[in-house]
């Protein structure tokens, strides 16, 4: 590739004086001891140890995939790669680059490997962007180890990445920084040097609310304070507090914990609002949400609870929505998720409501914890093995469809509970439908009448 005199006069400004680049730049981890999080990828031995290390030619990693949300050190393990092992490193990104720009560096890095023995370390950022064709432009290199390829992406790879590329790459998977993480890089970026060198301290309501606007994403977090420490510099502060924070970012810190009463207070006004149908509601709980930096695997399960607790069968479809968001939501993340969640929560908001399946295992449950579980009628009895039939097992059972209307007048449950009736229908929705046949059925399999309170 041809030099870029421009961007290379920038890059010799920046080395002069560090200061100049962004304060996410200057704290990016020099070595795999320097990383923040991702504990599960960075034990002895692990392959991102063992990439760093000048492999032996045999058992050394090739090509690595990095599949993570945005902020969770993609990047950055791409660079600490290179430097650590003194290779070359090129980096391209999907956006801007295409089959062309590959095919320069890949033949340059044949060149280098020929001539100087230097590997080189290909950083491909946001591959996913890549088509097929392009992917397809990347294999010869890899499988022959032209280059090491780093290819990083925030989309699930096995959607967005060919088969050939993911068999010839380990698949390493990033998790968002906890607030463990965030808390330990604000002190960091604080304290430090080539930070901010502790020019400026940071209140507590400040780090919290730091914390909770970073959504695991380091790169957010340390933008956001620097936001804040150069707006309390301007102002002669010596210490980053709230209001100036919120000042510098444009965002008010919601009252709510995580850990304490306002996490369980929303959440349950949540699902009050649902279970209420006020649609408005809902999505005002729902952004406070999100908002505060809530795990969205959290609301997605509260979502997936309401569905069956509070809607039931008067909307069959309001569980398979639930569901449907929390498989999404795992996929995507943040942010994209607020829509997935938007659109599950407001179905769920406008549904009929039934709690009918909840009373009616609630019912059942009560009744076998009272002593209600009697012996499993003989008929019923697993009849499959040597001697069952002398005990009586299985015997006079009739087969449902060998009958007409495929129900069978003969006794389910125990003597104990036999004629009780949990489960109650309501008129509401779909379950009405459930109430009709349930009468039908109940009535063909001879159930005694119940009395009014079972």
């Amino acid at each position: 590739m041809e030099p870029d005199l421009f961007l290379a006069a920038a890059e010799e400004r920046q080395a002069k004086n560090p200061a100049l680049a962004p304060l996410a730049v200057r704290m990016r981890p020099r070595d795999l001891d320097e990383v923040v999080g991702q504990a599960h990828l960075l034990g002895d031995g692990s392959p991102l140890r063992r990439l760093v290390r000048v492999g032996d030619g045999v058992t050394a990693p090739s090509s690595v995939i990095l599949f993570g949300p945005p902020g969770t050190g993609k990047t950055t393990l791409a660079y600490v790669v290179s430097h650590a092992t003194k290779r070359r490193f090129v980096e391209l990104s999907a956006i801007t680059a295409g089959v062309k720009e590959v095919r320069t560096v890949i033949e340059a890095a044949r060149r280098e490997a020929g001539a100087h023995g230097r590997e080189t370390v290909l950083f491909l950022d946001e591959i996913h962007r890549f088509s097929k064709a392009q992917q397809d432009s990347l294999l010869p290199a890899v499988e022959n180890r032209w280059v090491t390829l780093i290819a990083a992406t925030t989309e699930n790879p096995y959607f967005s990445i060919i088969s050939p590329l993911l068999s010839r790459s380990l698949l390493l998977t990033l998790e968002s920084l906890t607030e463990d993480d965030i808390r330990a890089l604000l002190h960091r970026a604080l304290a430090e040097e080539r930070g901010l060198g502790g020019a400026v301290g940071l209140d507590a309501d400040a780090e919290d609310h730091l914390v909770r606007i970073a959504g695991g994403d380091a790169r957010r977090v340390l933008t956001a304070l620097e936001a804040g420490a150069g707006s309390a510099m301007d102002r002669g502060e010596k210490t980053i507090t709230l209001a100036t924070l919120e000042a510098a970012v444009d965002r008010a810190a919601v009252r709510y914990d995580r850990d304490g009463d306002q996490h369980y207070d929303v959440a349950s006004a949540l699902i009050k609002s649902i279970r209420g149908s006020d649609v408005d509601a809902t999505l005002h709980y729902l952004a406070r949400m999100i908002d505060a930096g809530e795990d969205p695997r959290f609301i997605a399960r509260r979502l997936m609870i309401s569905a069956s607790e509070d809607i039931g069968l008067a909307d069959p479809t309001a569980l398979q929505t639930a569901v449907a968001a929390a498989h999404a939501v795992a996929l995507i993340g943040f942010p994209e998720a607020k829509l997935t969640l938007a659109h599950a929560a407001i179905a769920l908001a406008l549904a009929p409501k039934s709690n009918a399946a909840t009373l009616a295992i609630e019912a059942a449950l009560a009744d076998v914890r009272a002593g209600l579980a009697g012996p499993v009628p003989p008929h019923l009895r697993d009849g499959h093995y040597k001697g069952a039939a002398k005990l009586g097992h299985a015997q006079g059972y009739i087969y449902p469809h060998d009958v007409p209307g495929g129900v069978a007048e003969q006794q389910y449950a125990p003597d104990t509970v036999h004629g009780k009736r949990y489960y109650r229908p309501t008129r509401y929705g779909n379950e009405a439908r459930y109430a009709d046949v349930l009468d039908r059925v109940r009535g063909k399999l001879g159930h005694p009448d119940a009395s009014p309170d079972t």
